[in-house]
């Protein structure tokens, strides 16, 4: 059967009415410090919903208050937050749409922590603030923060949650061998330990129905950094520990870098189906794939299973009904739209 984006898509108890994922992609709206989705995280999502995306994986929300980009990041540190997600995850999925949850901490990328934390501590570039390396005790800490987070997204009503293992976020600061420094069990012993750990944990508390997604950097560009050959290793790792579907992106080691590719539409595609063919595990690519005919390319070709499309998303909430009708599939709009169809 030839795969179109059209085409559903099921990974144990999730099952997607077709292959299009609005990514996560921050909207650094929410009001008063508390880290919680307000009308504006309401319409951008649920408007997505009704406009045909089979998956929408929330934000990048945190684990803790330092963890933040910025104080107007999401957060799933208390529980006090649950019941504003909840709400809007429930008319999310009202729309047909499934929806999945970043969990996160971008350690020394945080702008709003007063001393960020990292693997070791090393600045992300001169416009950032320095950071102190975590102790190996607040690091297993860390881990249980993650945990928690994830429990609170389970409360929630997420159908999936994806951990934030990429773009040079708290997790890739520990997995990439051009920022940690660490001499510990978290360092040069095994820099993937923290990853594993965080997997590990957030599986102790996902139900076997809820599959639990990684975003990784496959390449990282960075002086120092890791390419291809790593990247899939950090995967297979992962794996082990418990990912049953990973989101495959680059970069995100060093705010500039000499060693870049080219970037134009699909640049990242090799990456999602070289981490495909050696994990065996489904993917999703991301990675200026908004031209509807190279999206559907990209997964009947086998380079992925499912496309993310951010910034198509950010200009037309309908991207995937218009992206199916123009690639020749039947658009399924909600019943108040069809006479637009």
């Amino acid at each position: 059967m030839s795969i179109t984006l059209s085409t559903p898509f099921e990974l144990n108890g999730l099952q997607l009415r077709n292959r299009i994922v609005m990514p996560p992609m921050c909207q650094y709206s929410a009001e008063n410090n508390n880290g919680q989705p307000t009308d504006w995280h309401d319409v951008h999502y649920v408007s997505r919903a009704v406009g045909g995306a089979g998956l929408i994986v929330i934000e990048m929300t945190d684990i803790e208050p330092d963890g933040r980009i910025s104080e107007q990041c999401l957060g799933l540190w208390s529980d006090v937050q649950i019941p504003a997600f909840a709400r809007m995850i429930e008319r999310m999925k009202r729309h047909g749409a499934k929806v999945g949850i970043q969990i996160a901490h971008a350690g020394r990328k945080s702008n709003c922590a007063q001393v960020p934390v990292s693997s070791s501590d090393v600045a992300f570039s001169p416009a950032y603030k320095q950071p102190r390396a975590l102790s190996t005790d607040e690091t297993k800490r860390m881990v249980e923060l993650f945990r928690d987070a994830v429990a609170r997204a389970v409360q929630a009503g997420v159908d999936t949650v994806q951990l934030h293992g990429a773009h040079g976020y708290l997790i890739h600061q520990f997995h990439s061998p051009s920022i940690n420094k660490r001499t510990d069990e978290y360092g040069s012993d095994d820099p993937t330990r923290f990853g594993v750990e965080i997997i590990q944990a957030a599986r102790s508390v996902l139900p076997s129905h809820i599959p639990l997604q990684m975003r990784v950097s496959a390449v990282d560009y960075g002086e120092g950094g890791y390419d291809l050959a790593y990247g899939i290793e950090l995967c297979r790792k992962y794996q082990s520990a418990g990912v049953e579907l990973l989101d495959i992106s680059t970069g995100g080691g060093v705010a500039t870098s000499p060693v870049m590719l080219d970037v134009y539409p699909g640049y990242q595609l090799p990456m999602a189906r070289a981490v495909k063919e050696a994990t065996g595990l489904p993917v999703i690519a991301v990675g200026l794939l908004d031209e509807p005919k190279l999206a559907l390319a990209a997964v009947a070709n086998g380079d992925c299973d499912l496309v993310a499309v951010g910034r198509g998303m950010l200009r037309d909430p309908y991207w995937a009904l218009h992206a199916e009708q123009a690639t020749g599939s039947e658009a399924k709009p909600p019943k108040p739209y069809l006479r637009g169809y």
